[in-house]
């Protein structure tokens, strides 16, 4: 990325820009160079791995679409943009039945936002993606916890690169409930793996963090997710055995031990986080955050602690240290957050802006990835919904790295460009 645009990227709000003509901008001084350029250098960083002239165009047209694609960022819609139904024959081939592996693409990202951001945590976030048909590889009747209601669609997680700027996605995992697991027929059908096997939601969640901590090059982050629904050990045991630093959202009833002799409490075995958190209210401190989501950066506090706990040990075996956080939106009642994190050394403060970038996410997934087409893959593939997020994920960076884009960007698709 050019200097220019770097710079532009650390200092901004923490906004992403509203779309804006693309006549208006050109007018108005360098913005379009500017989404020129981020367009360009991703291509290059995410392309050049094609061995094929032929991949590395099609991969570019397919990223123009998703950016300039009106309505659902369908193949069809996409191909639209650049020459109707030749063109979507050819992409429909590249994303669905090419032979091309997604996961250098994605590790490419990842090493170029390292590069052109500053990547402060990694958030796994799960994505519901609701569908009408049966057929799609994943689909099932599930439970959408943050709607409250029961869906019938797929459910992924993206890892997501995060901080208080901006958050883009970089890996994904989806999951496979089991009657896409044990049906040979179901499988062969989608082309799922012979690796894809049984796992819960909560190691699916994990698994993606894993894999994403696996690419070489790239510096490992705090993993920050949502072990409220599973069972925490094993997913804390996972990660720490694989070296990934983790703040996870727990449950208020999640049984710990308290580790620090000098606190009441010690020694009286375990008891819940909400019962350790509101026994040592009193150690509560004001700890200043910085609010990016509104559109502006807004200084914020909040009443936080932390407390060393461990988790329970039924073998007798010596207990992992780690840290209990707890985060009160109103002092008079229970703690509205709780986490736990292996970050032991880290302060108070450190930890409660680490989860901040879970809304982060959260606002950039619902302002910028659903407009990039995070949710509107229509194939029934594995490996088509795998390539069509990865290209999405793309969209996403494009998109925020440049400060927003428009559906008028470009008065055609190649128009000054080459594919080489």
């Amino acid at each position: 990325m050019s200097t220019s645009v770097a710079t532009k990227r650390r200092t901004a709000t923490g906004a992403v820009s509203p779309a804006v003509p693309l006549g208006v901008v050109r007018s108005s001084g360098g913005a379009a160079d500017s989404r020129e350029d981020v367009y360009a250098e991703l291509c290059a960083a995410l392309f050049s791995g094609f061995p094929r002239r032929d991949q590395r165009l099609k991969a570019e047209q397919y990223l123009h679409g998703l950016l300039t694609a009106q309505g659902r960022k369908s193949i069809r819609n996409i191909a639209a943009q650049i020459g109707g139904p030749a063109a979507e024959q050819s992409l429909h081939h590249f994303v669905s039945s090419s032979t091309w592996d997604w996961q250098p693409m994605r590790a490419a990202l990842a090493r170029y936002l390292e590069r052109n951001s500053c990547p402060q945590a990694w958030v796994v976030r799960p994505m519901p993606i609701p569908k009408a048909g049966e057929h799609s590889v994943g689909v099932d009747r599930r439970f959408d916890p943050e709607r409250g209601q029961v869906f019938h669609g797929q459910q992924a997680f993206g890892v997501w690169f995060a901080s208080d700027e901006l958050s883009v996605p970089v890996n994904w995992r989806l999951f496979l409930p089991d009657p896409w697991v044990n049906d040979r027929t179901r499988r062969d059908r989608a082309e799922v793996p012979q690796e894809a096997g049984e796992e819960t939601l909560e190691e699916c969640a994990v698994a993606a963090a894993l894999d994403t901590a696996r690419w070489s090059d790239v510096t490992r982050k705090p993993v920050l997710l949502d072990i409220r629904g599973g069972a925490g050990r094993a997913a804390l045991t996972r990660l720490a055995g694989a070296g990934v630093p983790v703040v996870a959202r727990i449950n208020p009833g999640s049984r710990l031990a308290i580790a620090d002799r000098s606190l009441p409490g010690f020694g009286a075995g375990p008891l819940s986080a909400v019962q350790i958190l509101e026994s040592l209210k009193g150690l509560r401190r004001p700890v200043s955050w910085v609010d990016t989501v509104a559109g502006a950066r807004t200084s914020r506090t909040s009443l936080a602690t932390a407390v060393r706990v461990a988790l329970p040990s039924p073998g007798g075996e010596r207990m992992r240290p780690l840290v209990l956080l707890g985060e009160w939106d109103d002092p008079r009642r229970a703690p509205a957050r709780v986490w736990i994190s292996d970050l032991t050394g880290s302060p108070v403060g450190s930890l409660v802006r680490i989860t901040k970038l879970a809304r982060r996410v959260e606002r950039d997934f619902a302002e910028v990835g659903e407009g990039a087409g995070l949710r509107d893959f229509v194939g029934r593939s594995f490996r088509g919904w795998h390539r069509h997020i990865t290209l999405a994920s793309a969209a996403h960076a494009a998109t925020v790295m440049a400060g927003g884009w428009d559906a008028a960007y470009g008065t055609g698709y190649g128009a000054g460009r080459s594919a080489s």
